[in-house]
């Protein structure tokens, strides 16, 4: 890996950039993705259950890889649990990821959501269920088909209730981030635990592609509002996984390493913040 990726706690290097494949649909448009993206240097591609795209992006990178002169040591792969798999079928749930994914191992796996598909947000099941579909993660990553386990959309309170229960400590929080969602009790939380703080909808859904400000920083610093987004996380340490099926705007948000932003802008894009979310909220759920 290059040096644009971040030290995990189960000892391995996660890229500071993947692809996010989100809404990737068919195996036309994944492959098409994937290919543009190892070619603009990605090396990190983040799938899950419900996107149901796991088969089509296992078949793309077996294709692509040796067209890049690349093996599958040389990318890292992330996946995760639905919601429906959470508790007793945990265990199924990831094993079917890694034979829809076709890997011998898959490098990061995460539980997607701390609810339970079917169960109320409020129901107290849902926290059993989570330190079910925990401990069949844990057992998978005993034994080396998932290479680090975290999870996903979990607030301060399930992060704590999960490392007073662990045996084997999450390697990967991912959550929504961006300058109007700074996540400062969770992102100072993953520094106090060892874990590392990962970033998804960096863009806010396309929404903040348009704010005054950004529009002005990027301007300023002759970037894509997109680039500059992107650029915020990464100088600070944050994982992103920009999601894109356009080819040229694959290519240019990989384009986030050959500038800095000064710190006065950095300041202003943290300003920004304002709790505001573009996914869903998980402070509800027990």
């Amino acid at each position: 890996m290059s040096s644009h990726s971040v030290a995990l706690n189960a000892g391995l290097q996660m890229p500071l950039l993947g692809l996010g494949t989100y809404k990737l649909c068919g195996p036309a448009d994944v492959y098409q993705a994937v290919d543009a993206a190892l070619a603009a240097g990605y090396r990190s591609f983040d799938s899950a259950a419900v996107y149901r795209n796991e088969a089509d992006l296992g078949k793309a990178l077996r294709e692509l890889l040796p067209k890049h002169g690349l093996t599958r040591e040389d990318v890292f792969i992330t996946s995760k649990l639905g919601p429906k798999d959470q508790g007793v079928k945990a265990m199924d749930g990831a094993l079917h990821s890694l034979s829809q994914l076709d890997l011998e191992y898959i490098d990061l796996y995460l539980i997607h959501w701390p609810g339970t598909q079917g169960l109320q947000v409020a129901d107290d099941r849902n926290p059993g269920n989570r330190a079910q579909s925990w401990a069949s993660l844990e057992e998978l990553h005993g034994q080396g088909k998932l290479r680090a386990i975290g999870v996903s959309n979990y607030t301060p309170a399930h992060m704590k209730a999960l490392m007073q229960s662990c045996k084997v400590p999450p390697a990967v929080l991912q959550v929504e981030f961006h300058p109007r969602l700074c996540q400062p009790e969770l992102r100072s939380l993953c520094k106090e635990f060892g874990v590392c703080f990962q970033a998804y909808s960096s863009l806010g859904k396309g929404e903040l592609l348009t704010d005054p400000v950004i529009l002005e920083v990027a301007k300023n610093s002759k970037r894509t509002p997109a680039q500059v987004l992107l650029r915020w996380a990464v100088q600070q340490g944050v994982p992103v996984l920009p999601k894109s099926s356009n080819p040229e705007r694959i290519l240019r948000n990989a384009e986030v390493f050959d500038f800095a932003l000064s710190d006065p802008d950095m300041d202003r894009l943290s300003a920004l913040d304002c709790g505001q979310r573009f996914c869903w909220d998980p402070s509800e759920v027990a």
